[in-house]
């Protein structure tokens, strides 16, 4: 251990002269078929059906039915999910049908009164309000569904299953089932919408398309997913679309939060424009969202971008209410290897990002509970080699419906059988949560030496990005370092500013947040440093720097 409590954790133990090849390596790219494609991937436009791991003959039965459905003019729903993921993916789908001419309308649910996925009551309300309904297609959810699609069908409504989570072993009697795992839930949407304007020519001309594959990456980094195959396609790709977008909504959100069109990445998404795409489905009702994306008035796009802008900062004020209360009853620590904390007070929307926050300060899975009379909602969050929806769902007897990844999870209980659950998954996880699994790590790519930073390497690690989950930004460890001077920086003084010496060569570095760790840093003192190669920008200058991870001091 060292001295922040993470395990260090080098891949490559011996000196490299090459860097290059070991990160490939480290990230599983090994062969030239793979090196090609992870510098170059494949545009999303070009990966076939088959690859993504989507049934051809699914897509086809859908596009059927899509047809039938436009020369009938009967009611469609495109019927959403309230995170970003499926708020992006049900924006792409509605707007391929409706520029197609199909009598098509989207349903993001409320999360309070209707809850995630299709809803029972909401369908028949649906039906009841249009007899002419005949279609459903569900974006990013639907795959255990079996019941309620089994309804839709008894009420004379078809559906269409478009989603991306992890089935059952019966998956529902859809119409088709437009389903893989291998991509995210907007993605799936996006791959459908591409196949449907291969078929069916745009009937609303006048209606320019725009291009739909920064939502898809939108939904892609927010979602979490790993960063490298077609994920890494949709993500890259859609990237440089939303640079470019001219999308009203969402250059006014681009505005509102202060970010500029050119310089959004992977952090911009996954930290600025995705929380607030899904503030509204966790405190209000997320059909807000979905009309900043579809909106082509600039007044309107302004007036709901300050709403996002505003419901965001609400978010934010209740997550840490939730979390301060949470951290109150764990003072006396974890005693167990789940944390389980329900209460009364505990706000449905945010859960599930206050689960996040006690995983990232304990590191261990936790699970959050809405306490709401009879039923209590609840959100779960795991850590990197335990699959908390498998744990999960070998519980099934005792909670009502739910669903997830290996990561996240969400599910419904009884209230009164909040405590045997909490009792029966910690008794079951015991075994697999070891403490190595327990034990907070950062993995480092190799041993570099100063000699082999340099603005060459900088311009080959940038060609790995977009970096995230799967394809970690490149670290590196270089040991006996020479601290030359050390200061704090920032508004708080917070931030950790060291120029550092190897071998004759200098360097400066940040280390963001590390001065509480480390306020006796001297001159002369040496340590051995994990850190990320990066560039600083200052009056138009460009220079490397080094932005530290963490820090172990020598004897």
């Amino acid at each position: 251990m060292n001295n922040l409590g993470f395990r260090w954790e080098v891949l490559e133990k011996a000196k490299v002269k090459d860097i290059i090849p070991t990160l490939l390596r480290n990230r599983g790219i090994t062969s030239k078929k793979d090196k090609e494609e992870f510098f170059k991937p494949t545009p999303a436009e070009k990966i076939s059906v088959k690859a993504l791991g989507v049934n051809p003959k699914e897509i086809a039965k859908a596009i059927t039915r899509i047809k039938l459905a436009r020369k009938t003019q009967e009611k469609v729903i495109v019927y959403g999910d309230y995170d970003a993921d499926g708020i992006c993916g049900t924006a792409i789908l509605w707007e391929a049908l409706f520029t197609r001419g199909l009598n098509v309308l989207p349903h993001i649910p409320e999360r309070f009164t209707e809850g995630y996925g299709l809803n029972v009551e909401s369908i028949k309300k649906l039906k009841k309000e249009d007899e002419n309904l005949g279609l459903i297609i569900t974006v990013d959810h639907g795959i255990v569904a079996n019941t309620k699609v089994d309804l839709a069908r008894e009420l004379g409504i078809d559906v269409i299953v478009t989603d991306h989570h992890e089935p059952a072993k019966l998956k529902p009697k859809t119409y088709a089932l437009v389903h893989t795992t291998k991509i995210s839930g907007s993605a799936v949407a996006w791959v459908l919408a591409r196949e449907i304007g291969k078929k069916i020519k745009n009937e609303k001309p006048k209606l320019k398309d725009l291009s739909s594959l920064e939502l898809a990456a939108i939904g892609t980094l927010a979602d979490q997913l790993p960063l490298i195959g077609p994920n890494r396609s949709f993500a890259k790709y859609g990237l440089e679309a939303l640079n470019k977008t001219q999308r009203v909504g969402l250059l006014a959100l681009f505005k509102e939060a202060a970010i500029v069109p050119g310089e959004i990445g992977p952090y911009e998404v996954g930290f600025i424009i995705a929380p607030r795409i899904n503030a509204t489905g966790r405190l209000t009702h997320a059909i807000d969202s979905l009309r900043i994306l579809c909106t082509r008035s600039v007044s309107r796009a302004q007036e709901l971008a300050e709403h996002l802008g505003r419901t965001n900062l609400e978010r934010q004020r209740i997550v840490q209410e939730v979390v301060v209360h949470a951290r109150e009853r764990l003072k006396g620590g974890v005693g167990e290897s789940i944390i389980i904390l329900a209460h009364e007070s505990y706000h449905e929307g945010v859960i599930g990002l206050a689960a996040a926050k006690l995983v990232e300060e304990f590191y261990r899975p936790a699970i959050v509970l809405s306490k709401k009379g009879e039923i209590s909602k609840a959100s779960a969050r795991s850590i990197s080699g335990f699959n908390i929806i498998a744990a999960i769902r070998s519980l099934k007897r005792l909670y009502i419906e739910g669903g997830g990844h290996p990561m996240a999870a969400g599910f419904s209980i009884k209230t009164v059988k909040i405590q045997k659950f909490s009792k029966e998954i910690n008794k079951l996880s015991k075994k697999a949560l070891t403490p190595e699994i327990l034990s907070k790590r950062i993995k480092i790519d190799t041993e570099a030496h100063f000699n082999q930073l340099n603005q060459a390497l900088y311009d080959k690690i940038k060609a790995f990005e977009p970096t995230g989950l799967g394809n970690p930004a490149p670290v590196f460890i270089t040991r006996d370092v020479e601290v030359l001077e050390a200061r704090r920086v920032g508004k708080e003084g917070s931030h950790l500013k060291l120029r550092l010496a190897k071998d004759g060569i200098n360097f400066e570095a940040i280390g963001f947040g590390l001065t509480k760790r480390f306020t006796d840093l001297g001159q002369a003192e040496k340590m051995d440093i994990v850190y990320c190669l990066d560039e600083n920008v200052f009056n138009g200058r460009k220079s490397l720097q080094l932005k530290i991870k963490d820090i172990r001091k020598n004897a």
